[in-house]
């Protein structure tokens, strides 16, 4: 399985793409997509999209797993970044792949089995879990690897209860 994890923003989008077979975990690439900041909304999400529909036609994932905007104090914040989330939403439905949603406690649950783990401990599992000798960078990039490696833990999870019923 081929998964595309994206880590939303309006002015940089991290992706990550990972491939499993059975229990191996391998790293296929990863990056951003970044925006000028002052650029109009429209413009940066138009260039989001066309750079995502640009991966995904480079890697042809199975799956694309998205990480929700967290809800903080900053409401416009979070509404920005749920505009990168839709435009990464279509870009995978208008080419028929399937979308998965996880919150941030999700996320550091799956790849460090602690939903209250720091930024630098999520990185530094992906690191470990992907066999590399340096965390990803840019940091958007390491954490969209932890958002595939969030699908994947939960794909695999939900197969070993399914078996078990």
């Amino acid at each position: 399985m081929k998964i595309l994890g994206i880590d939303p923003g309006t002015v940089t989008m991290g992706y990550g793409v990972i491939e499993s077979s059975e229990d191996e975990i391998g790293l296929v690439d990863y990056g951003d997509l970044s925006c000028p900041a002052r650029s109009p909304i429209g413009e940066r999400l138009s260039y989001l999209y066309s750079g995502l529909l640009e991966v995904i036609s480079r890697h042809q994932p199975d799956v694309v797993a998205i990480e929700q905007p967290f809800m903080s104090k900053n409401v416009k914040s979070a509404l920005a970044v749920g505009k990168a989330q839709a435009v990464a939403i279509l870009a995978a439905s208008i080419q028929g792949i399937p979308t998965y949603e996880y919150t941030p406690a999700q996320i550091k649950q799956r790849v460090s089995n602690y939903g209250a783990s720091s930024k630098q401990q999520i990185q530094e599992m992906v690191r470990l879990q992907l066999g590399l000798s340096q965390i990803p960078q840019p940091n958007d990039a390491a954490d969209a690897l932890a958002v595939a490696i969030c699908h994947l833990r939960e794909t695999h999870l939900e197969s070993l209860l399914a078996k078990q019923e």
